[in-house]
């Protein structure tokens, strides 16, 4: 299968970058080293190219239009400017994808999705919609920098204006950025003070340009997003959830409104009631070694589950995973050995996030 590319790929590669398939498409993966990119993220700014996720604008009432219904979150309660992370679910209570749904006004909604599954959501969206209701596809044309690091919101002041600092966490609003009309939000994926710019394709070169220009930015790719990530304990589609889990096992809850109706609701409420065999956890391990996806958990001769998420901790200087265990093993301070082939691995399972040393209001 052919790889997409994004609006920037040719800036990549003058940049250096080490490209590889993600998703579908062909992204930069590092421009130094992962660490480096990391480090500077938790303690200046960088910029990501995240043009690969899906965008799609939906116009119609929630409730009449059956959009309240497909996402695990209550619209009906959303002010306009915010944004708040959810699920579309299965029958079964398993993840078809978890999102992030921006209410522009009581009937205006956006609704950003990852790579890998915008055409199964779009299938599924439209599936559910009925009535009067409108759906558009904006991935193709709408371009996605974001702005992460402690300098973030300095850097975009000059960009896009002193009002940038009125943006609280998860909260969006409209600025001029190269004379255009820009979604930009205060949300991210790394855990520290940080914003997404949603702007048209063909100006994403020159907002990079711009961007690149200011001392304290630097570019950083996909590596280091998923460090940056995994140290704040913030799951990945496709590895720690899909169709086969459900946000109870992934200890999501709080992410669901039970007091509405949606697709899925009666089969996380059967989990809730008889409770369900395993739960996603955090573990870290003893040393620099670093778990991978798939290694399996042990508590003694006994396999308990397996590791989905795992990496080097640049913050922490040791390995940290999540993986799902047999819940009679997901206390915190368990003792677990993660294991493959002759690697073995002493762990313990923690709290997340891992990385602590962040601004409460930055954590999902």
């Amino acid at each position: 299968m052919e790889l997409k590319t994004t609006p920037l790929i040719n800036e990549h590669k003058k940049l250096g970058a080490k490209l590889a398939p993600f998703g579908g498409w062909l992204m930069p993966i590092n421009y130094s080293s992962i660490i480096e990119e990391h480090n500077w993220t938790r303690s200046s700014c960088s910029i990501f190219d995240i043009c690969h996720m899906g965008e799609f604008i939906i116009e119609g009432k929630p409730e009449e239009v059956g959009l309240d219904n497909i996402l695990t979150v209550n619209l009906s309660q959303m002010p306009s400017g915010r944004c708040r992370y959810g699920f579309m679910l299965n029958d079964k209570g398993g993840v078809i994808d978890d999102l992030i749904v921006y209410k522009i006004n009581d009937t205006k909604w956006m609704l950003v999705v990852n790579a890998a599954t915008t055409d199964k959501d779009q299938s599924h969206i439209k599936k559910y919609l009925s009535g009067d209701y409108r759906f558009e596809n904006m991935s193709e044309c709408t371009a996605k920098l974001d702005l992460q690091g402690p300098e973030s919101a300095q850097v975009l002041k000059s960009i896009a204006g002193d009002k940038i600092e009125d943006l609280s966490y998860y909260t969006f609003g409209t600025f001029s950025i190269l004379g255009e009309d820009c979604i930009v939000s205060r949300t991210g994926y790394t855990g520290e003070l940080g914003y997404e710019i949603y702007i048209s394709a063909d100006k994403a070169k020159a907002l990079w340009d711009i961007v690149l220009k200011d001392k304290r930015v630097r570019p950083a790719g996909l590596g280091a997003r998923d460090t940056l990530r995994l140290e704040m304990g913030y799951v990945l589609y496709g590895q720690d959830i899909d169709e086969t889990t459900s946000p109870i096992e992934a200890l999501k809850e709080k992410h669901i409104d039970f007091g509405k109706n949606f697709i899925g609701k009666e089969a996380l409420l059967k989990q809730k009631d008889n409770g369900v065999k395993r739960n996603l956890v955090g573990f870290i391990s003893d040393t620099r070694r670093s778990p991978r996806h798939d290694y399996k958990a042990y508590s003694g001769d006994k396999e308990i589950g397996t590791v989905t998420s795992g990496s080097f901790s640049p913050s922490l200087s040791c390995g940290i995973g999540m993986g799902y265990v047999l819940t009679e093993y997901n206390e915190v301070g368990q003792r677990i050995t993660i294991k493959n082939d002759n690697i073995q691995i002493e762990s313990k399972i923690v709290d997340k996030p891992f990385y602590k040393n962040i601004n409460p209001g930055e954590r999902k």
